[in-house]
């Protein structure tokens, strides 16, 4: 059973693993999100986003689309996610050849209380 195939907004959540050593400016960057890549994302169909960040580094991201793919693909054709990912990467642990956004791997739904 597809428990998103009930719904027409696709629930996506994810992992990534923040440098412990970087979480306090990890936070503080994301208090001031720059309002252009707020508006990027908007534009590209990411709602309901948000971060939740454990203190050993483990960064769980959660946000509501109508279209991952297509999401993933308007916010890597803009120039402002670009500039953005490329300030965060230094603060991820992970594949140093790919920027943050690109490791994005959704962990499937396997429960849903609507």
């Amino acid at each position: 059973m597809d428990l998103q195939a009930s719904n027409s907004k696709q629930r996506i959540c994810f992992c990534l693993k923040v440098k412990p050593e970087r979480l306090a400016e990890y936070t503080q960057r994301h208090r001031e999100v720059w309002p252009e890549m707020l508006e990027a994302l908007r534009r590209a169909g990411w709602e309901n986003y948000s971060l939740f960040l454990r203190e050993d580094g483990l960064l769980i991201g959660y946000f509501e689309t109508a279209d991952f793919a297509g999401a993933l693909a308007a916010m890597a054709a803009s120039e402002v996610n670009r500039r953005w990912q490329q300030e965060m990467a230094p603060f991820f642990d992970g594949d140093p050849s790919l920027l943050p956004d690109q490791q994005i791997r959704p962990i499937p739904e396997i429960f849903h209380l609507p």
